[in-house]
């Protein structure tokens, strides 16, 4: 079913920006929910227990930063939300993956994610490790119903395909795991550690943003200033996570705080100390707010409130 039949092709920019940020966000998490209700066609003979399991972390809350960059993004643009909900669906699957994975006791090890059990305690690691790889590969499906649902061009959605393969892989995001792996062992110096943040975090940011420009038909241009956007946003959102590992409310975070401490784990405040973390949070924001002011948007509203928003985060 095409989203204009639900009610959604009506929506604009200039009417989501008379909400204030948290009931956009808002907005934005439902219809992404809902997404996410549908994303498995009714006709596919999936395995109940692996249904279960692949619910069990997809819904399980969490921020939907993702997902939010994405349509942002593309509405920055004057692109249709609806038509960006296939890839802001596809990245949540991404990274809720990532998080079953790292959560396993060969990686992290840990009990609780978003506040529950994590999926390996409820399902076993077998299924677990089952259920992100169908959340991996169910991605790529859903970024094709962009083109296929929307009409969004063929080459556009290569470009997406192409861009998640590599920032989730073994350039990107895994490229990031592994030397973070590499880091608990005491390997890693403050330029490592940058590379950890870049790529384990920062890239699956950074895509979501491209993603979101390619859906509306971006420039070069635009496409360089989101690319530049993302990866100073994905770099503070990282160094800010150090500093709630350290000073986070164990409730807000849905996780244990002094993790890292645990694990041997080096972070920017173990380098550089807490209030210089903070202060280089505040400047990668300002940078981040800076390429976008000059990138040539339709209305960049929405992703510099995104940068003060996880300037300012407390989980």
């Amino acid at each position: 079913m095409r989203r204009k039949e639900q009610g959604l092709e009506g929506s604009s920019t200039s009417e989501t920006l008379r909400q204030p940020f948290q009931d956009y966000f808002a907005a934005i998490c439902n219809l992404v929910a809902s997404e996410l209700d549908s994303t498995l066609p009714a006709k596919w003979a999936v395995p109940a227990h692996l249904r279960e399991a692949m619910d069990y972390s997809l819904k399980a809350g969490g921020k939907r930063l993702r997902p939010l960059l994405v349509i942002s993004a593309c509405e920055a643009l004057g692109g249709r939300r609806e038509a960006a909900l296939p890839v802001a669906a596809a990245i949540e699957m991404v990274h809720t993956y990532s998080l079953i994975h790292d959560d396993l006791p060969a990686m992290d090890n840990d009990d609780y994610r978003r506040g529950k059990l994590t999926n390996h305690k409820v399902f076993g690691e077998a299924t677990a490790i089952l259920a992100g790889d169908a959340l991996l590969t169910h991605a790529f499906y859903s970024v094709v119903q962009a083109s296929r649902r929307y009409d969004i061009p063929a080459e556009r959605t290569l470009s997406i395909i192409e861009d998640l393969a590599e920032m989730s892989g073994p350039r990107g995001m895994v490229g990031g795991q592994i030397a973070d792996m590499e880091g608990e062992q005491g390997l890693t110096d403050l330029d490592q550690l940058r590379y950890i943040h870049l790529h384990k975090t920062g890239d699956l940011i950074v895509f979501s943003l491209l993603a979101g420009g390619r859906i509306a038909g971006a420039t070069e241009q635009q496409l360089e200033a989101l690319r530049q956007f993302g990866t100073l946003i994905g770099l503070a959102f990282q160094v800010q996570d150090d500093i709630l590992d350290l000073v986070g409310d164990e409730g807000k975070l849905g996780k244990k705080t002094g993790s890292d401490i645990k694990q041997q784990k080096v972070t920017y405040p173990y380098f550089i100390g807490l209030e210089a973390s903070r202060e280089e949070v505040k400047r990668l924001t300002e940078a981040a707010q800076k390429a976008v002011l000059e990138g040539g948007f339709q209305d960049s509203t929405r992703l510099l409130e995104i940068a003060v928003f996880l300037m300012a985060r407390d989980h």
